[in-house]
């Protein structure tokens, strides 16, 4: 791989940024789709040139924008949508025909294998797939039978914000939702289980064995390594040695186990990367420093990466899809702030630079190693 694509969405547009294998120098192109909130832009790993983007708006709704040359050009998709099976309309579930009301498409997906194929998570908490590129798009009802009915929004809404597709086995997959929980499927989809024993949420739940209404922040794993799961949960960072079936924590000594995004380094199954926030009322860093925590033993040890990030009068926010990492060696590791800062780290994280520094909020940044 010789070059790195950054795709970053905000809520007024989407930007490109490109860089050599060194990324030193980048180039920014964008906004594309500008004034509109972008919540995810994502590139098939099957086809570097295919590009989704999730486009909405409150005054014009949600539309999904599709590129076929590296973002360059766009073209919006069919936008036709079959809820539970049963109906196909030009628009998602509305709440006037469906018991959830449709609000935006918070992640997108794509197959690592068919660029035509995409998965989307949703607001009210749904997962829809598409196998034509987005023209049209079929929900996988089976998720809502795993306790749907006690499923309750977060602060932030009830999105359906992770998707986690396993390379080893491709009838397994992960979602995260807020604030329900975690959940994993064995059957491609056709049916779920909730994935939530040994999270605690004494705040939100009464039942300390409640296997559902967990507020799950983010959760992420290694290509290498598709059983162990780390999650950074609302309260307390987690690890999964099982595929899902049991939690514990590794918070170890960070300053504060608040956060959202949660990463591992692409060629270090046991390197992880979080970055904490004071509190879940106050969504910036402790003491106005920004920084990024890393642990190289798979969680409990963690030191700071400070080289390159404001250590004073600092209070932006990371959000859970704001962060990415490379697979060019090394490791480069990017995030993106509610300031409009997007900081690279072509040395997994040792030193930091801002690459840009005044976009509208970031929302997702995804990278994409290119030939």
């Amino acid at each position: 791989m010789s070059a790195v694509r950054l795709l970053v969405g905000t809520r007024k547009g989407a930007f490109i940024l490109t860089s050599e294998a060194k990324r030193e120098r980048w180039q920014i192109a964008g906004p594309f789709f500008g004034g509109w909130e972008i919540y995810h832009v994502k590139g098939s790993p099957a086809d570097p040139n295919r590009l989704y983007a999730s486009q909405s708006s409150s005054w014009f709704g949600q539309q999904i924008q599709r590129s076929n040359d590296g973002g360059e050009n766009w073209a919006p998709t069919g936008n036709k949508f079959a809820y539970d099976g049963a109906l196909e309309t030009d628009q998602w579930y509305d709440g006037t025909q469906h018991p959830w009301e449709f609000k935006r498409v918070w992640h997108l997906e794509p197959s690592l294998t068919d660029p035509d194929a995409v998965y989307a998570g949703v607001e009210d908490a749904a997962l829809f797939r598409t196998i034509n590129g987005g023209q049209q798009w079929h929900e996988l009802p089976g998720l809502r039978s795993a306790k749907g009915h006690l499923w309750q929004p977060g602060a932030g809404g009830m999105g359906l914000h992770t998707i986690l597709l396993d390379p080893t086995n491709p009838s397994r997959m992960f979602i995260a939702i807020s604030a329900a929980g975690a959940f994993r499927t064995d059957d491609a989809g056709q049916s779920w289980n909730p994935i939530n024993q040994g999270l605690k949420s004494p705040f939100q739940l009464p039942d300390p064995a409640a296997e559902v209404g967990h507020c799950v922040h983010r959760i992420a794993l290694h290509p290498s390594r598709p059983r162990v799961l780390f999650m950074q949960k609302h309260w307390d960072v987690m690890r999964s040695d099982n595929a899902g079936e049991s939690w514990y924590e590794i918070s170890g000594n960070l300053p504060t186990d608040f956060g959202f995004p949660i990463d591992v380094h692409a060629h270090e199954p046991e390197t992880i990367y979080v970055v904490p926030v004071k509190s879940d009322s106050e969504h910036f860093p402790p003491e106005g420093k920004l920084r990024v925590y890393r642990s190289k033993t798979g969680g409990n040890e963690w030191e700071p990466l400070t080289k390159g990030l404001p250590q004073r009068d600092c209070y932006v926010n990371v959000l859970r899809d704001a962060m990415a990492v490379d697979t060019l060696d090394p490791c480069g590791v990017y995030f993106g702030t509610t300031g409009g800062q997007v900081y690279a780290s072509a040395s997994a994280g040792d030193r930091w630079a801002a690459i840009v520094r005044d976009l509208p909020a970031v929302l997702s940044v995804e990278a994409q190693a290119l030939p």
